[in-house]
């Protein structure tokens, strides 16, 4: 039997297994229910994109960015936008923040949990990226 390839999947595998050292640190912090009780995954694709990691009950993506991203800010508030059109708030961390104080971004993200999302989803509508969650 042949198995189909699927790109954004083996890109999404590729990237958990080359992360960087704030994306460790943060994921050993997010993994099995440390935030608030919500369950995160990481390299998670979300629509078209693959998101660092992401909450799909708290319609949460959390994005680390390092240098390259002080260059690409257009790039990130597209993206950003398609992800908000999701459904997704949208929180971003530097890389250093990441390593320096991690609890600040920790208490960053359960805030941002606590609150109601500015965009809520119609009641019953879902984003294929929640399938399968």
């Amino acid at each position: 039997m042949r198995v189909k390839k699927n790109p954004v999947r083996d890109s999404a595998r590729r990237l958990r297994r080359n992360s960087t050292e704030a994306e460790r640190l943060l994921w050993r912090k997010l993994r099995s229910r440390q935030v608030a009780g919500l369950k995160f995954r990481r390299q998670r694709p979300v629509g078209r994109f693959i998101a660092d990691f992401a909450c799909a009950e708290a319609r949460l993506v959390v994005e680390l960015d390092g240098g390259q991203h002080a260059r690409r800010t257009s790039r990130d508030v597209r993206r950003d936008r398609v992800l908000r059109g999701l459904g997704f708030r949208v929180l971003r961390f530097w890389n250093g923040d990441v390593l320096r104080n991690p609890a600040a971004v920790l208490q960053a993200i359960a805030d941002a949990v606590g609150t109601p999302h500015p965009h809520p989803l119609p009641r019953g509508a879902r984003s294929g990226s929640e399938q399968g969650d």
